[in-house]
């Protein structure tokens, strides 16, 4: 039995690192091959890459549920659609937006930092616009956060006015999807793939005649002038199958890992998809900017290692403070499935 329970324990830690293997491979492959569909392919569209990724994540998430039967389709009901799921895709599509139009002007090192922010923006939102209290810890593990982007936005020598406001935007956009969540949401437990099956088709929607007003023009003048043009849109096409593909393998890793686990690997894999880019672009990176990237991710390791313990505490001794007293957790999941 002792034999048994070692091989079942060893399995179980194969399969978790097999999936976060999986998970930061696709992760730094979309963000790799984005930033070289705008600065290599010279395609610098970040609405139509956008509606791409939109398109191919409809089609894979149809495919997943009803052809594959991989995950049993969450039924939602038609008014639910548009009151609940409509506003939700709305944040949503600005979030994938202003991440590809940060990438189109900063580096994937940069844009991957501001993008650690999130937990400080959300937690910020929550005090200031809902008026909910946090424990002091809570506090404690944002500073080495905003201390490191402010380290890495002083020293960055690609810096960008626009690309790091599209981020960063881009991070209030993440928080408030997060946060909307809890109410508009309230009632159903989607997971990764249900989520994109729904909210992927009404993002297509939103941003198609945006795309095609500001950016048709450019497209329609790129294919007629970039050569060649058929390798190139295979390269496009292929970035938006894989950012499907990253949706299902972060299902994958949520349900093959622990929390501690995720909120870890999470930060891990902004440090290698940091060193990849750098490895294949070559954008200059100096002391101080990768000391601040570092003090960045500690700080998030830290505020998932803080959020875990509160959660753990709270579990434990349900009801016994006052509503008004209680240490309140961001609404941050423990294992947030990000689109």
């Amino acid at each position: 039995m002792e034999d048994g329970g070692k091989a079942t324990a060893g399995l179980g830690t194969l399969r978790a690192v097999l999936a976060i293997l999986q998970w930061w491979g696709f992760n730094v492959t979309v963000i790799i091959m984005n930033k070289w569909i705008f600065q290599k392919l010279d395609f610098k569209f970040p609405l139509t890459v956008s509606c791409v990724h939109f398109v191919c994540s409809s089609i894979g998430a149809y495919v997943a549920i009803h052809v594959l039967k991989a995950k049993p389709l969450i039924e939602v009901e038609p008014e639910d659609r548009w009151k609940r799921i409509f506003p939700m895709s709305f944040v949503f599509c600005i979030n994938i937006v202003l991440g590809n139009v940060s990438l189109r002007y900063i580096p994937v090192s940069f844009m991957q930092t501001i993008k650690s922010f999130t937990p400080a923006t959300t937690v910020i939102l929550q005090w200031l616009v809902w008026s909910k209290h946090f424990e002091w810890r809570i506090w404690a593990s944002l500073v080495p956060i905003v201390g490191g982007i402010l380290l890495t936005s002083v020293t960055e020598l690609s810096f960008n006015i626009f690309g790091f406001c599209a981020a960063m935007v881009g991070c209030l956009a993440t928080s408030t999807k997060t946060i909307l969540a809890e109410s508009l949401l309230h009632g159903y437990k989607f997971d990764s793939i249900n989520t994109v099956y729904y909210m992927a088709p009404f993002a297509t929607m939103i941003l198609a005649l945006p795309a095609m007003l500001l950016e048709g023009g450019g497209v329609i003048n790129w294919f007629y002038t970039h050569d060649p043009v058929v390798p190139a849109l295979v390269i496009i096409l292929g970035s938006g199958v894989l950012a499907f593909c990253l949706n299902f393998s972060i299902f994958y890793v949520i349900h093959s890992t622990t929390a501690v686990t995720f909120n870890v690997a999470g930060n891990l894999k902004v440090a290698v998809a940091v060193l990849v880019s750098w490895l294949i672009f070559r954008n200059p990176i100096s002391a101080m900017n990768a000391i601040g990237c570092g003090i960045t991710l500690v700080g998030c390791t830290f505020y998932g290692y803080v959020r875990h313990l509160i959660s753990q505490r709270q579990a434990a001794v349900p009801g016994n403070l006052p509503r008004n007293h209680m240490e309140m957790l961001p609404l941050v999941d423990d294992k947030q499935e990000k689109v």
